[in-house]
């Protein structure tokens, strides 16, 4: 087992996230009672929808001292349960490794969940005299027959129609078959807005990606009369806003859930292929792409060029860019074959996490954290976990300043003049935050970028270099 130090319960639970968005087998996180658990529970909330496989050790009082009421009791299967598909309580040391167990196997129901267990102090210390025996890992659930044939329907209607797909429906092997089935039917491909795990890039198959803002969505979506959905459900608006729709797929659409994100996709997508006869089908693949530079001020839309041009073979981008993150999605979908981790709860403070545990699964591929300053903050400390343990990552610190998203919101629910007071609270430029000298300080070397031709040296100088890095792209 290789332990790993994080100075943050938070990272140490979204790095748990990443490494099982790239291995579909979980980490362990070591983590001390109510408090340390809730501080963990954030970057939880995006692996349970991630649907990523984590097994959280939650360290609790001696069962003899709870009596006694210390500052550190609490209700930690009242913590837990909001983020955990399933919760243990050891009973003795006896049970203890049983109860583990029995979590990681929970851990591990398709296509990964959230599972915790509470291990009381004495019971790492009283004599055992058990083994525990290793549990079953449960097959993964498959779609009914009478979604499979609904889906074939709707499929081989002459209207309009669209496949949207998400969670493991989103890897290499499975795109591969989605791209035949549209190859065959001439539905369009379609992902999530916020995926756990893209594999995109050259000689893959390309898809279209959900929108983020409710309206786009919904009008990305209008034309459809026929969508089957193949490890996701129909979408909805991230937010409510006045007089905007909450649900996004058309009024009177034919939807056919074949397979959420639990079932099985691949054996989902080959039942389907069989059933269309589409097993010889041609698939269109994403050819390789390269942009001509603009110089200049730094821009989302120029930042995105420079990684596309750059972005190694098999590298792993874990985006949490906001505003200035969705230019380099765009630009990247042509670039070398990769692996794109994106905030699937919403929950901010998860990039820099989710680098660490996909650095620590695939040592040998480049790891790349799309990480906007303001949710950079709430986990900062994972820089100094990247230089302790010598980790192949180079952060793109996107610097604008300020909480855009936020200003984004803050219009869309209706704010058109937001005060002084409301502008301040989404202003990070007083005082001004120097992310050079804080990755510095965190033992990370670190360089600034304020135009095109400075970002484009400093990212290919850290492609063909090992080891942590912070680029600070000023925007």
């Amino acid at each position: 087992m290789r332990a790993i130090l994080c100075l943050y319960e938070g990272v140490a639970s979204g790095a748990a996230d990443g490494y099982a968005r790239m291995e579909d087998k979980p980490a362990l996180t070591l983590l001390h009672l109510g408090p340390g658990f809730a501080n963990a529970s954030s970057n939880l909330h995006n692996a349970r929808r991630a649907h990523s496989a984590v097994v959280n050790m939650i360290g609790d009082h001696a069962t003899y001292h709870l009596q006694y009421d210390a500052p550190l009791t609490a209700d930690i299967e009242g913590f837990a349960k909001p983020v955990s598909a399933w919760v243990g309580v050891s009973t003795s040391a006896d049970t203890l490794a049983e109860t583990g167990l029995t979590a990681w196997a929970n851990s591990l129901g398709y296509p990964g969940q959230v599972a915790s267990f509470i291990a009381p102090a004495n019971h790492a210390w009283d004599t055992c005299d058990t083994i525990a025996p290793v549990p079953q890992i449960p097959s993964a659930p498959i779609a009914s027959e009478t979604e499979i044939d609904r889906a074939i329907a709707a499929l081989s209607n002459d209207e309009p129609k669209a496949i949207m797909l998400g969670a493991r429906a989103l890897r290499e092997d499975a795109l591969l078959l989605a791209g035949k089935i549209a190859a065959r039917t001439g539905a369009k491909l379609v992902t999530e807005t916020f995926c756990a795990r893209h594999q995109r890039g050259a000689g893959r198959v390309p898809v279209d990606r959900l929108p983020y803002f409710g309206e786009q969505a919904a009008e990305h979506l209008a034309s459809f009369k026929h969508i089957v959905f193949v490890g996701t459900r129909p979408p909805v608006s991230f937010f409510a806003y006045p007089e905007k729709p909450s649900w996004l797929s058309p009024e009177g659409a034919n939807l056919v859930q074949v397979a959420n994100a639990k079932i099985d996709v691949l054996d989902a997508l080959t039942r389907l292929i069989t059933g269309l006869d589409a097993a010889a089908e041609e698939v269109t693949l994403q050819p390789r792409c390269h942009y001509d530079l603009d110089d200049g001020p730094l821009t989302a839309l120029e930042l995105g060029k420079v990684i596309a041009n750059r972005l190694p073979k098999h590298a792993i981008v874990s985006d949490e860019g906001a505003t200035n993150g969705l230019g380099a999605f765009l630009m990247t979908a042509g670039s070398e074959p990769h692996d794109w981790l994106m905030l699937t709860g919403g929950s901010i403070g998860q990039g820099l996490p989710v680098a660490i545990g996909a650095a620590v699964a695939r040592p040998h591929q480049k790891v790349i954290a799309l990480q906007a300053d303001g949710s950079a903050m709430y986990t900062v400390q994972s820089l100094w976990t990247m230089a302790r343990e010598n980790l192949d990552i180079t952060v793109l610190l996107l610097n604008n300043s300020s909480y855009a998203i936020l200003n984004i919101e803050l219009e869309r629910v209706g704010v058109l003049n937001p005060g002084p007071t409301a502008k301040s609270l989404l202003d990070l430029s007083n005082p001004t935050i120097d992310w050079c000298h804080i990755a510095r300080g965190m033992g990370v070397s670190a360089s600034r970028a304020t135009t095109v031709e400075e970002l484009d040296q400093a990212f290919e100088a850290a492609m063909l270099e090992r080891g942590p890095r912070l680029i600070e792209a000023i925007l």
